[in-house]
């Protein structure tokens, strides 16, 4: 055991400096010990004689006590102040000695008379310092543990920091085993902390006792009942060398339900789990449980939502029925995909039958007004067989809002398409929304002659449907009024208004409805900069140019919403 060293305390001294008389030593209640600077004993009492039985006159120290307390002796004789402690083995025991000049010695070194020994039993405070060093880096360890486990919300990477952390300080070789998925269970392996591998087997967790006890979040089985031969190959990694000598099954609590299950592995030959390490196992893993849990619980959320996200998200519109559909989105707030501004485009039934453009504005933003805005699109389309009747199918939807739990209120605009050979009839009915813009081949922009009231804010709603031809290259232009107030411009407090829109627009004439909207998106874009703005979205209906061709006219295509 190495020498450490530490300040004088306890030890007997005369008023001079001096240790006391030798009579007094055979009285000490603890071991004493004289050499002389020859390094030989010169006496003992009792309590030494007990501890070093060679300890006898004349008897050569170096041969009677351990070498850290005949190193000491070698060294004060050399010169160096003998008033300083040190510590070492005897047997299984830990002692404290201290030295002093013995009478006829010197205030320094040991003189012609020698030093005197005194020792003390320290194992207690030896055992308690390395508890507390134990404790300490346990505690660095968990904490460790809890920032590296807490780095990652993805389950895959989670496992593998769970089975090299284990690995490092837990044992040898880990297996970090999560609830099936299907027939097949995941699983990470890692060895003396290395690098982990990760797999999908189709495995039998009873194979390992009290695994499928630890899956269900049952109270771990002592190790001791676990027979390391037994185990099956799958448990132990093929980078683990040698015998397993030791097993312990940990469970892995999760939020509510369990996370997993640790199998923690120890080569044969080094002593087995004890009952406070598998307590500190414990505590490991009720921090990696929560860390699976919650990465568990934040992959199942990202999945639904992107789910309900599909049918929320604006489409990308094409070409139906020799009519051309341009939609755009921007969401009023920075990193948001969804909003309460919503279009869509439904082909109904038959060649020859008209497209119904829905595009609305539901009252706030975020995902609250994007969840009205769902009930509404959904309700739109179950009224898709009356699209032709446009104050009927505000009346009904009006209904709708009114009998349901939400407070908001609606603006809307309805738009019915139909190819009429080298034109397209449009009927557009606005509902408390502005109304649509037509760009004309010459140039000339005009609103659509159409009024009507909220949606979903009063018993009874009331509008008026305009009906407008657009020929080749002429466009109608749908779109919320996040555009028109959108605020900007060399001070960022004017808004971008209906002139400037039209005046956008005048010079769109001609262009394909994807270049309208495209020109339109990134002229409110340069007036807002990076101030503030509410959710802007617009369709376009054009009439190309060209002849039709092909018809594209997949039911559902051009359904959306933002």
């Amino acid at each position: 055991m190495d020498v450490t060293k530490s300040s004088t305390i306890g030890a007997p001294r005369a008023r001079t400096g001096r240790t006391a008389a030798p009579g007094a030593w055979d009285e000490a209640p603890c071991p004493v010990l004289v050499a002389d600077a020859a390094g030989a004993v010169v006496t003992a009492n009792a309590h030494a004689t007990a501890l070093f039985p060679a300890a006898v006159p004349g008897a050569p120290l170096s041969d009677a006590v351990p070498e850290w307390l005949g190193a000491a002796h070698r060294a004060a004789v050399a010169g160096q102040e003998p008033g300083d402690a040190v510590s070492g083995a005897v047997g299984e025991r830990v002692y404290r000695a201290v030295a002093r000049p013995a009478a006829g010695g010197g205030s320094r070194g040991a003189g012609a008379a020698g030093l005197v020994w005194w020792l003390s039993d320290d194992t207690g405070r030896a055992e308690a310092e390395a508890a507390l060093a134990v404790e300490r880096a346990r505690t660095a360890f968990l904490s460790e543990a809890s920032n590296a486990l807490l780095a990652t919300l993805n389950t895959e990477r989670c496992m593998e920091v769970t089975a090299q952390l284990a690995a490092r300080h837990l044992a040898d070789g880990v297996v970090v085993v999560l609830p099936g998925a299907g027939r097949r269970t995941p699983l990470a392996w890692a060895v003396d902390g290395g690098g982990s591998t990760r797999a999908l087997l189709a495995l039998d967790p009873a194979e390992v006792p009290g695994l499928a006890e630890a899956l269900q979040g049952f109270p771990p089985v002592p190790s001791r009942w676990i027979d390391p031969e037994a185990l099956p190959t799958w448990a132990v990694p093929e980078e683990f060398d040698g015998p397993v000598g030791a097993v312990a099954v940990i469970p892995l609590p999760g939020h509510g339900v369990p996370a997993g299950a640790l199998i923690l592995l120890r080569r044969e030959g080094k002593r087995g789990f004890t009952e406070p390490e598998e307590v500190f196992a414990r505590l490991f893993a009720a921090r990696a449980g929560a860390a699976l849990s919650a990465a568990r619980m934040y992959a199942e959320q990202a999945a639904v939502t992107q789910t309900l996200m599909r049918e929320l998200l604006p489409p990308r519109l094409e070409q139906i029925r020799g009519v051309e559909f341009a939609g755009g989105y921007r969401a009023s707030e920075r990193g948001e995909r969804v909003g309460g501004d919503f279009y869509d485009v439904h082909p109904t039934a038959g060649e020859a039958g008209a497209s119904l453009v829905v595009l609305g504005d539901v009252c706030g933003k975020g995902l609250d007004a994007a969840v009205l805005t769902g009930k509404i699109r959904n309700t739109l389309q179950a009224l898709l067989p009356m699209a032709d009747d446009h104050p009927r199918v505000l009346r009904m939807l009006n209904d709708s809002l009114l009998s349901s739990h939400h407070t908001r209120f609606a603006t809307l605009v309805l738009a019915s398409a139909v190819r009429e050979g080298d034109a397209v009839r449009l009927d557009l009915t606005s509902a408390g929304h502005p109304p649509p813009l037509l760009v004309r081949a010459d140039g000339t922009v005009e609103a659509a002659d159409t009024r009507g009231s909220l949606v979903g804010a009063l018993p009874e709603v009331e509008a008026t449907t305009a009906r407008v031809t657009l020929r080749a290259g002429e466009t109608c232009l749908l779109y919320t009024d996040g555009v028109t107030e959108a605020r900007g411009g060399p001070f960022g407090d004017r808004m971008f208004g209906e002139e400037r829109l039209r005046e956008a627009l005048a010079e769109c004439a001609g262009m394909p409805a994807e270049a309208v909207v495209e020109r339109v998106q990134m002229l409110a874009a340069q007036w807002v900069g990076a101030g503030e703005h509410d959710d802007m979205a617009m369709v376009a209906v054009t009439v190309p140019r060209k002849s039709p061709g092909g018809v594209v006219s997949a039911a559902g295509r051009g359904r959306g919403s933002a």
